[in-house]
């Protein structure tokens, strides 16, 4: 298929992916000839890329047009739409036209649905930082690609310190990989801790401290995260998706259920075996105060996006949450 559309926020492992179909279609020896970027805010971007993905490859291997920040997915004009309706069924099998945004394709436009039949379509999402299992699992699979051994404390320290920075995990795995080379031994958390810079500070955490009304300690994680240039709108983000999760366990416990499987299918948690954790996290708030909890968070959020001052309303929200969950 010539025809390629990659989307998602995971900027890094979009990136390698292209890495991968560019190495792949092109002839070293004739890049420079085959190979055109083109940014959407270029006049006539769309236009000009189908234009060339016509165009047949000169010398040896294909030829890629990558038509970067594309906006086809969420607007398309009517001559542009026309234009792809005609040049995608007609593409040479040796010339490939690569699409790229971080925003998910809207599925209504017509034309979504025509680039839909002629691209294969490959989503790159950041895991939910609070999707822990999903974090180690990713470790663990980076670890491999790079070639790096870990025991599996060392894999769950390393999901706790990088969260969902595809990039950074991948930077720290490398360093990782040069410390241990020429041994044969798993590296031990001991290791990580002194190598890997100490990012712990995140969502999660922040949520755990909220949870136990600790007021300073969440002011600190918040700091620290503000000044590691975590985007405020993810900060919320996990905390709604973290009280959520929370509030369906106490829900469900309450409500007389202990089979860890069905709480898990219940709230979209992967692993079962988290449950138990989550039931001894819940322990000590109760139901009333995870629901007043979620108007705050949900206040917090529309006031961001609609320009509120970041730092100060983040703090004065977080204030509230630790004295709804302290019970004051």
């Amino acid at each position: 298929m010539p025809v390629y559309f990659y989307w998602g926020e995971d900027d890094f492992a979009m990136e390698k992916a292209v890495v991968v179909l560019r190495d792949r279609v092109l002839d070293p020896l004739w890049t420079s000839f085959n190979y055109t970027i083109l940014p959407n805010d270029q006049a006539d971007a769309p236009i000009q890329a189908l234009n060339q993905a016509m165009t047949p490859p000169f010398g040896a291997g294909g030829r890629l047009v990558w038509l970067s920040n594309t906006t086809l997915g969420q607007q398309c004009s009517d001559n542009v739409l026309s234009e792809l309706v005609r040049t995608l069924p007609v593409i040479p099998e040796n010339s490939f036209l690569l699409l790229t945004t971080t925003h998910k394709p809207d599925e209504r436009l017509k034309s979504t649905k025509i680039i839909k039949k002629f691209a294969e379509f490959r989503e790159f999402s950041l895991i939910p930082p609070w999707k822990t299992e999903l974090l180690v699992q990713s470790v663990s699979q980076a670890a491999q690609t790079v070639g790096v051994k870990l025991t599996f404390k060392s894999v769950e320290m390393l999901a706790e310190a990088i969260g969902n920075d595809t990039r950074l995990l991948y930077n720290e795995l490398e360093k990782l990989r040069l410390y241990a080379e020429g041994s044969h031994q798993p590296l031990e958390t001991d290791a990580v801790a002194q190598l890997v810079q100490n990012t712990t500070q995140n969502s999660i955490q922040l949520a755990a401290a909220i949870r136990t009304g600790n007021t300073p300690r969440a002011l600190t994680i918040l700091t620290d995260m503000i000044n590691a240039c975590e985007p405020p709108l993810r900060i919320v983000a996990t905390l709604i998706g973290q009280f959520r999760t929370w509030l369906w366990v106490k829900l469900m416990i309450e409500s007389g259920e202990r089979n860890p499987q069905v709480i898990a299918k219940a709230t979209e948690i992967g692993n079962p075996n988290r449950i138990y954790f989550l039931q001894k996290e819940v322990e000590s708030i109760s139901v009333q105060q995870l629901i007043a909890s979620l108007p705050i968070l949900l206040d917090l959020e529309v006031s961001l996006k609609q320009g509120a001052s970041e730092m100060s309303t983040l703090q004065t929200k977080v204030i509230e949450l630790c004295q709804v969950c302290r019970g004051s």
